[in-house]
């Protein structure tokens, strides 16, 4: 009795399967050429590339600053008293720890306005990749850079469907 059950289960397995494997429509993303190809993630590209610039310009002002510095005092160390020279010191060491401030502090904020230009971008993505979903009747959606996904044939690929539909997003939020 206990072998008519099991083959019972077995049978009904085997016909349920391809019954739930034929309504199964599954699909994969790749966010990260989405953010990269995207308009927003060139825009966000362009203007973290813009911000970066005007922090390395920045420090590297500052930076020459210290080292004609540095140089003011070792040219001038032999003319001064030991009181003007330890000022000098002082001052230069303060003015170092000013610029090791400024670089950690402009990288972390670089780093935050980065993360969030990415996040916004990608809350984007995610609600275009839903309703592309939703209004074709996919089951599954994968997303294809974060590596769980080793292989999937193209035909399967939304992520130029997904760029196209955010940049219309994009454009009518920026037309705004």
């Amino acid at each position: 009795m206990k072998r008519l059950w099991i083959g019972l289960v077995v049978v009904m397995m085997m016909v349920a399967v391809p019954a739930v494997a034929a309504e199964l429509k599954i699909g994969y993303v790749d966010l990260q050429r989405a953010l990269v190809e995207s308009d927003a993630g060139k825009v966000a590209k362009g203007s973290m590339g813009k911000r970066v610039a005007d922090f390395q310009s920045t420090a590297q002002g500052r930076q020459q600053n210290l080292q004609n510095l540095k140089e003011e005092l070792e040219k001038k160390s032999l003319m001064l008293s030991a009181d003007a020279k330890a000022q000098k010191e002082r001052d230069f060491q303060q003015q170092n720890k000013d610029f090791q401030r400024f670089v950690k502090d402009a990288q972390e904020e670089l780093q935050r306005e980065e993360a969030r230009l990415g996040r916004s971008i990608l809350e984007g993505l995610s609600e275009v990749i839903k309703n592309i979903a939703d209004k074709e009747g996919y089951t599954l959606v994968f997303e294809r850079s974060g590596g769980a996904l080793i292989y999937a044939d193209d035909s399967i690929d939304l992520t130029d469907q997904a760029i196209a539909a955010y940049n219309k997003v994009y454009k009518a939020e920026q037309g705004k």
